[in-house]
């Protein structure tokens, strides 16, 4: 669907790179098929038993491309939106997903993580979800997912006040596993993933299954989806991608 991400399978590891650096990866409609594609092909194909995400360049994600956020707030967005395909495919995945994270992980780019079953970040790594600043709502059931790991009021304080978590913080409050110099942190996840593909995939797709309800997750990401585009119709929305397209600081006090 697209060349923005790589595919590589290895000895039982999918390998879904981000390869739109000169953008800081920022994922448009093509990219989150891709991945979609990718979670997808991995749950028919018994030969692939860990997903393993990760990104080219100094970020791992600045989130949605919000050219397209903008044209869908304007209504000239057309055609299927692939990122509900990907959301999808994050809550009923079954195979071991781990991340491995520098930089930037803006939006999607963070409550993503919160389906991955091992991150590593870098300690210079700043996860963001400022939803609430471009008159958004939450996705990817993160308005349950990130309180119930870390807590109403840290969450709140990332949606409502756009407060990012460096690296260090992330793997205090149980978003990461551990944060790995950027030199070697490839390598750790790959080393985790090698680790997983060896163990027995019908213990680890049950244990999984054990320890998340897919359904709830699945059907929370509907409501909040309903929300979401929604609110890329109001007067706020089209306030900040329009503040957004003129470079200027948005004004949601003149807005009714």
């Amino acid at each position: 669907m697209t060349d923005l991400v790589k595919v590589e399978i290895d000895a039982g590891v999918m390998t879904l790179t981000l390869a739109r650096p000169e953008k800081k990866n920022a994922l448009s409609n093509a990219m989150y098929g891709a991945l979609a594609d990718g979670l997808e092909r991995a749950e028919k194909d018994p030969a692939i038993r860990v997903v393993v995400f990760q990104a080219d360049g100094d970020s791992f994600t600045a989130g949605n491309d919000l050219q397209d956020f903008a044209a869908q707030a304007t209504g000239s967005f057309t055609g299927e939106r692939h990122v509900w395909r990907f959301l999808k495919a994050l809550a009923h995945a079954t195979r071991p997903l781990v991340a491995a994270v520098q930089g930037q992980a803006v939006g999607v780019g963070t409550t993503m993580l919160l389906h991955c079953d091992l991150v590593y970040v870098t300690p210079d790594a700043r996860l963001t979800v400022p939803f609430v600043n471009l008159a958004l709502v939450p996705e990817a059931a993160s308005s349950w997912l990130l309180p119930a790991r870390i807590g109403h009021a840290r969450a709140y304080a990332m949606f409502a006040l756009g407060e990012a978590v460096d690296g260090a913080t992330a793997v205090a409050w149980g978003i990461a596993n551990a944060a790995v110099e950027a030199g070697d942190l490839r390598a750790r996840a790959r080393a985790a993933a090698d680790q997983l593909a060896k163990r027995p995939l019908g213990a680890l797709t049950t244990t999984k299954r054990l320890m998340r309800d897919a359904e709830k997750i699945a059907a929370l990401m509907d409501v909040e989806g309903a929300e979401f585009a929604a609110r890329l119709q109001t007067a706020e929305a089209r306030e900040a991608f329009m503040a957004f397209m003129e470079r200027r600081p948005a004004d949601f006090t003149k807005v009714s």
